[in-house]
């Protein structure tokens, strides 16, 4: 939907008048117009289902089990938490989408979506982050790790990772908020993303973009940094253990956080950093789609198969015979 207004827009310190100016006031989102509507929304359906009961059910083992009440666990509740806020986010509203063949979204909602997905997103960076540091300190200098990762230390940590995470979306958000968005009003996709939003707004958006691109140095370039630093010193650590069991009891501890890793920052990297005109725009919404929806499925999925503390809370509670199965 549309409106003729007329409005005075401030920009470089000179006063534009727009008369008659249509102005967005409502996004259509095309969805998955290509692909079969009914499976779609089933997988959808599923996956989100299942990201909710898996997510939910490692905060529960970590909150009910002494044996994981330990500083990776803490975070690995935290972790969850960010999954299933990020899913709810995009899931319900997509599965209309997919079930309408496309959808509408009023501009206000449009731009809140998308400034709590860079905030989930910005978040799962630094408690991949912090999960890193410890690790690093439960490996690389155990002695002094109850000392340091301490229960204030690690309220600290996570609380600083929530309000960075905010804080660094509300950078980029309320600049948005501020651009005349005039036409066209339409989004080839199945949530509002930062740069299709973007395409939308009449306004100059170049600063936004430089802006958008400073601000991934601190939210994904450093952390990544510090994750694959603290891992060199992990392997060099590891390297110096003198018995394979050792080496592999060592590593285990972190096989589960790193696999995380690998896939959040792979998925994240394939869908910033490829340029959008060597890849399709189906492949670009499936890729958003395994990063929004599949990868909090995921990982309570690889914690619960690759952790034995998790596997023996399981099967205290009875939950886990088609995990013993499959291993």
């Amino acid at each position: 939907m549309a409106c003729l207004v007329n409005t005075i827009v401030k920009a470089d310190g000179k006063t534009i008048h727009m008369e008659n100016h249509t102005m967005v006031t409502e996004i259509n989102l095309l969805g998955f117009h290509h692909l079969h509507r009914h499976l779609l929304f089933s997988i959808i359906l599923v996956v989100y289902c299942l990201t909710i009961s898996g997510n939910f059910l490692i905060i529960v083992l970590v909150s009910c089990f002494r044996h994981l009440h330990f500083p990776m666990y803490f975070f690995l509740t935290q972790m969850s938490i960010s999954d299933i806020l990020l899913t709810t986010n995009i899931a319900p509203h997509m599965l209309s989408i997919v079930n309408h063949e496309g959808g509408i979204i009023s501009l206000k909602a449009c731009i809140t979506q998308n400034y709590f997905f860079g905030a989930f997103e910005a978040l799962e960076c630094f408690l991949l982050t912090v999960m890193s540091y410890d690790r690093y300190l439960a490996i690389c200098n155990p002695l002094q790790y109850n000392s340091i990762m301490d229960h204030a230390f690690c309220i600290k940590l996570i609380v600083i990772s929530w309000v960075l995470g905010f804080f660094m979306a509300l950078l980029i958000e309320l600049p948005i908020t501020q651009l005349v968005f005039c036409g066209p009003n339409i989004i080839d996709n199945f949530f509002c993303d930062t740069d299709p939003l973007l395409k939308l707004s009449c306004s100059d958006t170049l600063i936004l973009h430089v802006e958008a691109l400073f601000l991934s140095v601190p939210v994904i370039v450093t952390p990544f940094a510090i994750v694959i630093v603290s891992y060199v010193y992990i392997a060099l650590t590891v390297a110096k253990i003198p018995s394979i069991s050792g080496k592999k009891k060592a590593f285990s501890t972190c096989s589960s956080h790193l696999t995380v890793v690998s896939i959040y920052y792979g998925t994240l990297m394939s869908i910033y950093t490829v340029p959008t005109n060597e890849r399709s725009l189906l492949t670009s919404k499936i890729l958003s789609m395994f990063f929004t929806v599949v990868t909090p499925m995921l990982n309570p999925i690889i914690y619960s198969l690759r952790n034995n503390d998790i596997r023996e809370a399981l099967k205290k509670m009875n939950l886990n015979p088609l995990i013993n199965r499959s291993i």
